[in-house]
């Protein structure tokens, strides 16, 4: 990790909490208007504040940004960015709008279509992940009572270096809470031939990449669709982790700022 991109990462950092306090502010408010997006999505203020917390930040960097709610950047432009900012304002607007709290801030910081650090923070439990490659993942409790002036060097010595010890856990997958479907059911039954009985989680969003990262699961299959603003910051944290993400069937790695910004199916690995 080249040491310039750290100043980049220090104001990340305090846009992903600053739009995770506004989306919470929202969120307790109760104020649920949703409109449908063009592919039947759904939008909510909280989305659109976050979004706009989040590229008020960023733009001090000078970095290119990519954002769910900015999505329209042509491939011609885009291209040629060999750094950049891919942003999820807010991951999981389903479980927002379901009140289950189970949603995320996502930004991540794209070299050369790999994901070299990424941040992630849940707003309801108060939980800040971050990784960076070459210095690890984090996660942090009671990321939202952070001072002002908070920076990484400060965020690394309160945090708890990913992924956690474990004892005794059974071999554990993590799936979609709303996204399961035929090929992950073959993938289970699996895993259930080679290690016997098997602990099943659920979850929202990018959480379930902060899981494999904690060490709280092992392996995390995705056949869905997904988008890369979806899996940027995951990816980054389960990989600085020593954990990996992969293109099911392939085994290549996940590759960003694509033509199609689609993702294919993927299997994420823990480091155990």
């Amino acid at each position: 990790m080249d040491k310039s991109y750290i100043k980049y990462l220090n104001v990340a950092l305090t846009a992903t909490l600053k739009a995770g306090a506004a989306i919470l502010d929202i969120y307790r408010q109760g104020d649920f208007q949703v409109e449908m997006k063009a592919d039947c999505s759904p939008l909510t203020l909280a989305d659109r504040r976050s979004h706009q917390i989040i590229t008020d930040h960023l733009r001090r960097t000078d970095l290119p940004v990519l954002s769910e709610e900015g999505k329209e950047i042509p491939y011609g432009t885009r291209k040629n960015w060999e750094l950049f900012w891919l942003v999820d304002p807010l991951d999981g607007t389903k479980e927002f709008i379901s009140r289950n709290g189970e949603f995320t801030v996502n930004i991540a910081l794209i070299h050369q279509q790999n994901p070299v650090a990424g941040l992630i923070f849940a707003p309801v439990p108060d939980l800040l992940y971050a990784g960076i490659a070459g210095k690890g993942s984090y996660r942090m409790t009671n990321a939202s009572g952070a001072p002002a002036g908070f920076d990484l060097d400060h965020f690394q010595q309160q945090a708890e270096a990913l992924p956690l010890v474990q004892p005794g856990k059974k071999f554990t997958t993590v799936a979609s809470r709303s996204h399961s479907n035929e090929k992950t059911q073959t993938f289970l039954e699996a895993l259930r031939r080679e290690h016997g009985e098997i602990e099943i989680k659920s979850g929202g969003s990018s959480l379930k990449f902060c899981l494999i990262a904690e060490g709280s699961a092992d392996v995390y299959p995705r056949f869905g669709p997904t988008c890369e603003w979806d899996t940027g910051a995951g990816q980054a944290i389960v990989e600085a982790a020593g954990g990996r993400v992969c293109e099911a069937g392939s085994g290549k790695y996940m590759l960003y700022n694509k033509q199609n910004l689609l993702n294919p199916g993927f299997i994420t690995y823990g480091s155990r």
